[in-house]
């Protein structure tokens, strides 16, 4: 069986950048310790980026959230300092979700990262409807959500959706 750890978006502007949260840096250990156990295993990581260009603002996305953030190339859309690891897998992604989970294979997958209700949900989503027998779990103590409460939130729909959420 494969096991896959998805990191979504731990990059600088989610945790201590333009849209950066005390919740968020509260997370980038707890991270660490799971990219180091799946690490430890031999298990594929898979890295999200939150991508953007200097024209951000004029999307459909920067309009309803103006406030620029992951702009490849710049330090916040870099993955935060102490997180990245040899061999893992990188996917840059111009919105939430990303929809060429499809032309990969899976077995179970662990999410972690941010934002719990905006990426973290999106993906989750995403994979359990492109891969509805696989084992997809969330760990809460390694996501962060815009607030406390839209992160509860979130892992509620998740857990709605058959999605494991370990508290």
């Amino acid at each position: 069986m494969k096991n896959t750890l998805i990191v979504v978006d731990m990059q600088n502007d989610f945790i201590d950048g333009s849209l950066g949260t005390k919740e968020a840096q509260a997370i980038v250990a707890n991270v660490k310790a799971k990219i180091n156990e799946y690490k430890s295993h031999g298990d594929e990581i898979i890295f999200t980026r939150d991508t953007h260009s200097d024209n951000y603002l004029e999307t459909a996305e920067g309009i309803k959230l103006p406030v620029m953030h992951c702009v490849e190339g710049t330090h916040g859309w870099q993955i935060a300092d102490g997180l990245e690891t040899d061999g893992a897998v990188y996917i840059n992604k111009p919105t939430f979700g990303w929809l060429g989970w499809g032309n990969m294979q899976f077995d179970n997958i662990e999410l972690v990262g941010l934002c719990t209700d905006i990426c973290v949900v999106s993906n989750a989503l995403i994979l359990k409807a492109m891969f509805p027998d696989a084992k997809i779990s969330v760990d809460a103590s390694c996501c962060a959500g815009v607030t406390p409460q839209t992160h509860k939130a979130a892992l509620e729909t998740m857990k709605m959706c058959q999605i494991e959420v370990i508290e």
